[in-house]
């Protein structure tokens, strides 16, 4: 038994080296580079609040880091959950933008299991127990998070109060 464990160690082991020394089956190949995906985007928003709007305009955005005061600091770029291989522009990340830009405040809860944010209120505006921040994006509701979603130039983006 000791002589086949033996064995089966030195002939890893040179196996391994092999590998090493040789490299990659085709001499001179490297893993493909993918294009940034993140450049900034020209996006219009729009934050509807209960009583009308609360915020319209152009934004340049693209995807990056944000911070809440309940949520903390996370990406928020389009890796989250796996959408995206590479950083993209996203409808929380344009909405962070506004905020900075414009000097409003918003605030979002983070969520581990979804790798998101759940945005609670803007301009003090909260969805409370009875309403919640519908993402929307040309005028179709997003089917993932908002630091999920690419976006594109030219696209409509709206943060939407809606009741239950």
């Amino acid at each position: 038994m000791r002589q086949t464990l033996l064995r089966r160690v030195v002939i890893g082991t040179a196996a391994l080296g092999l590998t090493c020394v040789t490299g990659p089956a085709v001499a001179g190949t490297q893993a493909p580079v993918v294009p940034s995906t993140n450049a900034p985007v020209k996006v219009t928003l729009t934050v509807q609040g209960p009583n009308g709007p609360l915020f319209h305009g152009k934004i340049r955005t693209k995807g990056h880091d944000v911070t809440t005061a309940t949520g903390g600091t996370h990406k928020c770029d389009g890796t989250n959950g796996g959408a995206y291989p590479t950083k993209v522009p996203t409808p929380t990340a344009a909405l962070d933008d506004a905020a900075q830009r414009y000097h409003f405040a918003w605030d979002g809860t983070w969520y581990p299991a979804f790798d998101d944010f759940f945005v609670d209120t803007i301009k003090n505006v909260s969805g409370g127990a009875s309403a919640y921040w519908n993402i929307s994006v040309n005028g179709t509701p997003t089917p993932v998070g908002g630091c999920q979603f690419k976006l594109n130039t030219g696209d409509q983006v709206a943060f939407t109060w809606t009741a239950f």
